[in-house]
């Protein structure tokens, strides 16, 4: 019996503004999921010398995650927000396939991460014994393990149809109460595929708390005993632990709703409490990235690196451009200066009292000159001098500094008939160089 899809089938049951809200949920959801698995990876890529085997679950998965955000997150969204399912039979078959394979690899996942945690902590003369090649044996396993139960109801073990609130696509629920052979395929998938991963989880991280513990009292009463953990291993079990519960927080809804409908009254549920625990659940590709890049210290600070790296090359590129235009605004900004006193024009000390030129208590030459433009912009602008044709200064300094480099600075004033213009050339000479030379 295949699944049977009408155009009432793809009708939303909802209300549209709920609908509009569960689709404004899956674009924020769909934008951070992108970003943070896209960005788990990156580091993951930055850093792959140096993940220890347990990571590489970490990795698989980020890439679970983001292809659930790939594939489901934009027909979700448009869906929602449309109102009705627009996408036809086919795709709908896609969508539940994809969702149930990304869905069961994920916590598939979880469950192999936290059984390799248990033994490296609680056994590990065993644990030790992982190596990379061991855990890339494992993803495969769940890759598989995820991939059967995907393709089961493609070959009509159980069945895939419309969720029923009408914009999304999943296993079919309504054909558990009228076909047996669905009502086989839907309790060989919750037991296989949320209790027994369920159990295996709560056991091994029961098993870690109480090594742990233990090894406490061992170091209390200063005696031999369990193995302790290392920073490392903490850090990693109490992220897959954080991991771990973000996960059966947004897919325990789902779950509960499911088998309501499988072992009960489909009629009974309303279609909004389908919605809303299909809405948490696809809130799980968000909880990995933001656990592990904000929590774990060497994914952190790969972050902060690069930021850093970003940052500056920013700043260079502006400060590439910026030497350019220096000149026309300095002169732009020291333009048009007259007076009306030639003795107080050609008193040179009135320019040397800059406070921001070199002098003996500085012993950085270029600091004196950090807010030249602006200090003398002030002083030759409280100047009265008659016009004249032309004057000219040359302040010949020398300071030694940190990099052996000496300033030449010549200020020139000359006069036109439409505007009279100050002109600053700074140049960066050798220390061994006299001014004669110059």
């Amino acid at each position: 019996m295949g699944p049977s899809f009408g155009n009432s089938t793809f009708q939303s049951k909802i209300t549209e503004s709920a609908d509009i809200v569960v689709g404004i949920c899956y674009m924020v959801f769909g934008i951070f999921s992108l970003c943070g698995n896209s960005t788990l990876l990156y580091v993951s890529y930055k850093k792959k010398n140096f993940l220890k085997p347990a990571e590489y679950f970490i990795i698989n998965l980020a890439i679970s995650d983001l292809g659930m955000t790939l594939t489901l997150y934009p027909l979700a969204v448009t869906s929602s927000l449309s109102h009705s399912w627009l996408y036809g039979k086919q795709i709908c078959l896609f969508y539940a396939f994809c969702g149930v394979l990304f869905g069961i690899c994920s916590l598939s996942t979880l469950t192999l991460l936290s059984t390799v945690c248990c033994l490296k902590i609680c056994f590990p003369a065993y644990g030790n014994r992982f190596r990379r090649e061991h855990g890339q044996i494992l993803i495969a396993c769940a890759w598989t393990y995820a991939g059967v139960f995907a393709c089961s109801p493609l070959a009509h073990w159980g069945e895939y149809g419309a969720e029923p609130y009408g914009t999304a696509c999943c296993i079919d629920w309504r054909s558990t109460n009228e076909n047996a052979v669905a009502m086989s395929y839907t309790v060989v998938l919750f037991v296989f595929c949320f209790i027994l991963p369920c159990g295996v989880i709560v056991t091994s991280y029961s098993l870690i708390l109480v090594t742990v513990k233990e090894s406490r009292k061992a170091v209390e009463q200063h005696i031999s005993g369990p193995t302790r953990m290392t920073n490392a291993q903490t850090i990693t079990v109490k992220l897959s632990v954080a991991v771990c519960i973000g996960f059966f927080a947004a897919w325990s809804p789902y779950a509960i709703i499911a088998m309501w409908a499988a072992f009960g009254s489909i009629d009974k549920i309303p279609p909004l409490a389908f919605a809303v625990p299909a809405v948490f659940a696809k809130s799980s590709t968000l909880y990995n990235p933001v656990i592990y890049l904000l929590l774990k210290p060497s994914f952190r600070n790969t972050i902060a690196k690069d930021f850093t790296f970003f940052h500056q090359f920013c700043i260079s590129c502006f400060c590439v451009k910026a030497p350019q235009n220096y000149r026309s605004t300095l002169n732009m900004s020291l333009r048009t200066f007259k007076g009306r006193n030639e003795s107080s024009c050609n008193s040179l000390p009135i320019v040397e009292e800059c406070s921001f030129f070199p002098r003996e208590k500085h012993s950085d030459t270029f600091k004196c000159f950090q807010s030249y433009p602006k200090c003398c912009q002030e002083r030759l602008s409280g100047m009265e001098c008659p016009p004249q044709e032309t004057v000219s200064l040359e302040s010949n300094l020398q300071a030694k500094v940190a990099n052996k480099k000496s300033v030449k600075v010549v200020v020139q004033g000359e006069k036109s008939t439409e505007s009279d213009t100050l002109e600053i050339t700074l140049e960066a000479v050798p220390v061994h160089h006299t001014f004669a030379d110059l």
